[in-house]
């Protein structure tokens, strides 16, 4: 019987064809995913600051090119800056009232008066710390800075004692707790030497150990 009757013919190993079980693994293998390499996990999404940030640093870019006359970051100096946070005052949401407005020093007025919004100092502030950083980060220079000019930490000691008065809510600066390693130091190499004094060693080793951790209580007692 003619083998080439019936069945499926074996594949020619000198064609160069693939045989069945060869072209099943090929597109068993193309259907597959491929798989990530190990490590390649995706960017963090940037922080809430630094995307503020990032924000900040166009909005000023964007008013220095609309500036009449234009000017550029090179030129911009304390007093371009200070422009740019006036200019920000129209787009405030805190009411500063005026020294003629009856409720002037009032934290909450009773009713609404037409003194106008104005952007708060701690806005401002944040502000200018934020773009202090872009500006170092694009290669700027710290020591020609503008954003910190004195000019505008003057300016924005001003806002802050006006905004102070004007709506009754001072700006208190919160005070460093100071601490007590050095009084807690103190107090253990006094023990110590007392220990070492009461288990012998002579008057004199015991003297000598004692002034010196008096020294160091009374420099200790000095610091705090």
């Amino acid at each position: 019987m003619d083998s080439t009757s019936g069945g499926t013919a074996a594949p020619d190993p000198s064609s160069g064809e693939p045989g069945p079980s060869a072209a099943a693994a090929g597109s068993s293998s193309a259907s597959q995913p491929r798989q990530k390499p190990e490590g390649s996990s995706p960017p963090a999404p940037p922080s809430r600051y630094e995307s503020q940030k990032r924000r900040d640093w166009n909005t000023f870019l964007q008013y220095l090119k609309n500036h009449k006359p234009p000017l550029t970051l090179a030129r911009c100096s304390g007093a371009h800056v200070i422009e740019f946070l006036k200019y920000l005052d129209q787009f405030g949401k805190t009411k500063v009232h005026i020294t003629s407005c009856p409720y002037f020093g009032h934290s909450n007025p009773p009713a609404p008066c037409s003194c106008q919004f104005k952007q708060a100092w701690g806005s401002l502030d944040a502000l200018i710390g934020r773009l202090r950083a872009a500006y170092d980060e694009n290669g700027g220079l710290p020591e020609s800075n503008p954003f910190g000019a004195r000019a505008v930490r003057i300016y924005l000691r001003e806002v802050r004692e006006g905004q102070a008065k004007a709506r009754g809510i001072p700006y208190e600066k919160k005070k460093r707790k100071r601490p007590n390693f050095a009084v807690a130091a103190a107090s253990v190499s006094v023990e110590a030497a007392a220990a070492g004094s009461n288990s012998g060693g002579g008057e004199e080793s015991g003297g000598g150990d004692s002034s010196a951790a008096a020294t160091t209580a009374a420099a200790a007692t000095t610091t705090v």
